[in-house]
């Protein structure tokens, strides 16, 4: 028996009951249309709460017509896989020419170069790989440490996992930003590298890049950029009338840095950029087998096969939009983050965490910021918690910056602290959980309840 109809939805499984569950490849196909009515009746039902525009971050673009014709330049390459280059020599030109493209726009020189990978993981892991290689064949060191601030994207910590690289965590000053001090205390004969953020996944906020930098320099090691988040909107902020710190390839002493395609630069899931400079550091982390019995094997990256439909989509959606395209979104979101802090800022219960350009960090020191969590999310509104210290924040991307958003926004954040200086119930309902709108913070029993949600994320029902 191939299907078979579950009477029990739940939160990660909410089609149980309504439609069939495949627990075996069925004897005789579905028909298409049947098969394209689901996918249409989920899909439909779950863009709503996205094109709302009342998420933080998640979705970046929201825009449908920009989605059509991403698919459209997907769909001629749907069935390619491009490490095939005999079969598909295009793949070269889209993927160097987005290389290219991403380099320019983060200053970049001659001596940059990069890869394509699928996503800000793969980008991250990808670089501390190059680093403990670098470090392996260039300075002879064997127990690779590197430096990273508390506020760095957890991925980094899988990369350390993955590759038996040693991370000294710095702590951050009063400002959030990594502490200067502490990174240059604890550069050590073994380092490879240091890291820092453009910006925060929490708070949206640069690190001190050029004092970075400047250390590097001085030590002989690398500065990897994390500037999957930021990489594709701060560029524009400049000349927006929004001024950063400097953050790019164009600070000395930075050796690499990962920009996310598929988030600020409005390409399908999953895209990233990773650039080197210098462009010979890409080469540490190729994988070459020459004596395997099925040929010659090399590899430019994690992945072997890979999709050509991504990269023409990602390729795409760069010269549709040009500078002009992806400047007039910049000012739309800086103009809404504006908004949305003026909001924050209206409320003396609340704090802003820095001043981010695009990402509205706030907390409270009087009231449980989880509680105006619940607050929103009963008026429909899917922020991202925060801990250390607890936090909220507000990633505003394209569909934030409709009509009426941020007023909304202000309105329903009013209410939100009403209902928190009285809530119904002692404990919130949500928490701080990267991915999700919230869960029980529960500690004691934290690690448990994240297996089971991600067992369940994987099973049928």
């Amino acid at each position: 028996m191939s299907t078979t109809t579950s009477p029990k939805p739940s939160p990660l499984h909410p089609y149980a009951g309504r439609f069939d569950v495949h627990t075996s490849i069925p004897e005789h196909g579905i028909p298409r249309e049947q098969i394209l009515d689901e996918l249409r009746q989920m899909s439909t039902e779950e863009d709503r709460m996205g094109d709302s525009g009342r998420v933080s971050g998640s979705i970046y673009s929201g825009d449908h017509d920009h989605y059509g014709f991403l698919i459209e330049a997907f769909g001629f390459y749907a069935h390619a896989n491009v490490l095939q280059r005999d079969m598909y020599p295009s793949a070269t030109k889209l993927e160097a020419e987005i290389i290219a493209m991403t380099a320019s726009m983060l200053h970049g020189d001659d001596d940059t170069g990069g890869l394509i990978t699928s996503g800000g993981t793969e980008s991250l892991v990808t670089a501390m790989l190059t680093y403990r290689e670098w470090g392996r064949s260039q300075k002879g060191i064997t127990e690779p440490e590197v430096i990273m601030p508390v506020t760095a994207h957890p991925a980094l910590d899988k990369a350390f996992h993955y590759f038996g690289i040693k991370v000294i965590k710095a702590p951050v000053t009063a400002e959030f930003l990594v502490d200067i001090d502490f990174v240059r205390e604890h550069i050590g004969r073994n380092t490879v590298a240091l890291i820092g953020s453009a910006g925060t996944y929490p708070h949206g906020l640069i690190d001190p890049i050029p004092a970075l930098g400047q250390l590097a320099l001085e030590h002989g090691i690398g500065l990897h950029v994390d500037g999957c988040l930021g990489g594709f909107i701060l560029p524009w902020a400049d000349e927006l009338g929004y001024p950063v710190a400097p953050f790019d390839l164009g600070v000395a002493g930075v050796t690499s840095m990962s920009a996310d395609t598929h988030k600020y630069g409005y390409a399908l899931k999953g895209s990233s950029v990773l650039l080197f400079k210098p462009k010979s550091m890409r080469s540490e982390q190729y994988f070459m087998i020459a004596g395997w019995p099925g040929g010659m094997y090399a590899s430019p990256s994690m992945g072997g096969s890979r999709s050509g439909g991504l990269i023409a989509a990602t390729w795409a959606s760069m010269l549709a939009l040009g500078k002009e395209g992806y400047r007039t979104i910049a000012a739309d979101i800086f103009r809404t983050a504006a908004e949305i802090k003026a909001a924050v800022r209206s409320h003396p219960e609340l704090l802003l965490i820095g001043d981010s350009a695009f990402n509205v960090a706030f907390r409270s020191d009087v009231l449980d910021i989880f509680h105006v969590n619940d607050g929103l999310a009963q008026r429909g509104w899917r922020m991202n918690g925060l801990q250390v210290p607890p936090a909220l924040h507000f990633c505003v991307t394209r569909p934030n910056t409709q009509a009426g958003v941020s007023e909304a926004f202000a309105h329903d954040l009013t209410e939100a602290i009403e209902y928190a200086k009285n809530p119904p119930q002692q404990m919130p309902i949500s928490g701080a959980m990267y991915g999700a709108g919230g869960v029980v913070p529960d500690h004691d029993r934290i690690f448990k309840m994240l297996v089971r949600r991600l067992d369940a994320m994987h099973e049928v029902q």
